[in-house]
């Protein structure tokens, strides 16, 4: 009997709701008026509360919650010498409290992975749980977010130096998690997302570019980094379409991007978010190549369960819809998930800690029952 593989039939995108301790701790961080050192141990505490959960779940795929992170990208990212990552949290007025705000990078200088990132943190998870540790990191587009005016022409005038340094920086990392074990990574990106969206293209050609050659330059950087993929470790991608405090960014379906999106990038799955009509319907999965890949069908993971909103959803239609999505891939191509993480940031999503619970079990219930395993 074959051993099941990532990404699961009942998987989920990585990010959780922080208890209320570990939240306060990080905002007095933030403020400097405790080291962000010294929440290691709470951290630690919380995470083996999380792993708990997720097992109690039924998933197969354990993931930290990103207790240690501020925000998805900004820590991971900010660790890369030459990449300036700033929060920006700044006051409103002399007596007013400071305003979380997503995080601002700029490229400043040359791109190097100067010592491994999320090591320790795989180390730890990996010895408090007994399922497939997974890693959740930023995709290498996120590089790429600010554009050309992002990136210093000083340190780059030759835009194919940086691609280089940055895939050999993710590189560096990806090995140093190979080497102790890791066999699941994850690339969160918000970037194709905007590729699907309108108006976002509109901005894109208003400012100079054309959405075919940036899509390109994206897949193109992506899969430098794949390239050097280890033996044995499964790559998947969550597409994003922002998820701040249950806020979201972009909109529209997946046509414009699908052709290139599920033909070219070479990742072993997709976690695609469907949880709205802002996703657009299931046709663009006919691009999907079947039954194929390097270590099998490439598979994708359908993000029915809204991790934005406390409604529970109704497990007979969230089924009905995996069906239509089987019209165009085939069911042993497909797995189910939240549509994205409950906590992109520190700050987390707009519902409870019982709500979250309540949908990883309801993910693992409906899986089960379509596929006759959550694994």
């Amino acid at each position: 009997m074959t051993q099941p593989t990532a990404p699961f039939r009942a998987d989920h995108v990585g990010s959780l709701l922080r208890p209320a301790e570990l939240r306060a701790a990080r905002e007095l961080a933030i403020l400097g008026q405790r080291s962000y050192e010294s929440l290691r141990a709470l951290e630690d505490t919380s995470i083996r509360a999380a792993v708990k959960l997720q097992e109690d779940a039924g998933l197969s795929s354990i993931t930290d919650g990103e207790f240690r992170r501020t925000s998805f990208h900004f820590d991971f990212l900010g660790k890369l010498a030459g990449v300036e990552a700033k929060l920006a949290d700044r006051a409103q007025g002399a007596d007013s409290p400071k305003v979380f705000r997503p995080p601002q990078l700029a490229i400043t200088g040359k791109v190097a992975h100067v010592k491994p990132i999320e090591l320790d943190g795989f180390n730890f998870l990996k010895s408090v749980t007994k399922r497939t540790p997974k890693i959740t990191m930023p995709s290498p587009t996120m590089c790429l977010r600010g554009g050309r005016a992002a990136i210093s022409q000083e340190a780059y005038p030759d835009l194919e130096v940086y691609y280089e340094d940055v895939a050999k920086a993710y590189g560096a990392e990806i090995r140093a998690l190979a080497e102790a074990g890791c066999t699941y990574i994850q690339f969160d990106d918000t970037n194709f997302a905007y590729l699907c969206d309108e108006s976002m293209r509109a901005d894109m050609k208003a400012r100079g570019d054309e959405p075919a050659d940036v899509l390109a330059r994206y897949i193109k950087l992506f899969n430098m980094v794949l390239a050097q993929k280890p033996k044995g470790m499964t790559f998947c991608t969550h597409i994003c379409r922002g998820n701040f405090q249950s806020a979201w960014a972009a909109q529209g379906g997946y046509e414009p991007i699908a052709e290139k999106l599920f033909g070219e990038l070479n990742v072993d799955g997709y976690f695609l978010e469907y949880d709205s009509e802002r996703a657009g319907g299931f046709e663009p999965l006919r691009f999907v190549p079947k039954n194929s890949g390097k270590n099998g069908s490439k598979r994708v993971v359908l993000g029915l369960i809204s991790s934005k909103v406390p409604e529970m959803e109704d497990a007979d239609v969230i089924r009905r819809r995996i069906d239509e999505a089987a019209k165009f891939v085939p069911m042993d191509q497909l797995c189910l998930s939240p549509q994205c993480g409950f906590a992109s940031s520190f700050r987390g999503n707009q519902l409870g800690e019982d709500v979250e619970r309540r949908k990883l079990e309801q993910v693992v219930a409906i899986a089960t029952k379509a596929w006759g395993s959550a694994a």
